[in-house]
Formats: structure tokens, C-alpha cells, sequence
């Protein structure tokens, strides 16, 4: 998952911010395309948006990385990858 620049989306009549990504790849024939599976999350990880991206042609042909992928799918949803997305960490006691 990566941290995403906060992203307007509209659920169930309320605007709520995305800022987690979420993705990964459901189908790759190895030849002519990749098809990707998202969601945008809120910082509580409550999924707002989700569908599924299919890479093509030149944009195929150019998928060597993880981080290519990550780049793309960010660019097809308009918003800008910030960093890794990072679990808090809560204590025990």
C-alpha cells in the first residue's frame, strides 16, 4: 500500500478524504496487459473507492517494476503517490 496526496470522494452523500492506496495485479497474460485491482482508502483504512485498471499497449510494453505500476495506477486516479504506506504501531499494556 502507499500514502497518496488526500483525495476528495464522494460516498453515500458525504465528501471523506482517501490517503492510503491499495493495489495489486489480478490478471497478467504475459504478452498485452496487466489488469489491476484498487482501492482508495481513509486513514482508518475504510475503503471509498475501488475498481479495476487494465494497462495496455505502450504502457504494457514499458511495465518492468513494482514502482512503474504503483506510478501508473496513481496516474489513472489523478492523485500523486506521497510514500509507503506505514501501519501505526500501538502499544500493549
Amino acid at each position: 500500500m502507499k500514502t497518496i496526496q488526500p483525495i476528495n470522494i464522494w460516498v453515500n452523500g458525504k465528501t471523506l478524504i482517501g490517503t492510503i492506496l491499495s493495489s495489486y495485479c489480478i490478471n497478467d497474460n504475459l504478452l498485452s496487459s496487466a489488469t489491476f485491482y484498487f482501492q482508495v482508502l481513509s486513514a482508518d483504512l475504510t475503503p471509498l473507492s475501488s475498481g479495476n485498471l487494465i494497462m495496455t499497449g505502450s504502457d504494457y510494453t514499458a511495465y518492468e517494476s513494482n514502482q512503474y505500476a504503483w506510478d501508473w495506477i496513481a496516474t489513472q486516479l489523478g492523485t500523486t503517490i506521497i510514500g509507503d504506506y506505514v501501519a501505526p504501531v500501538t502499544e500493549n499494556k
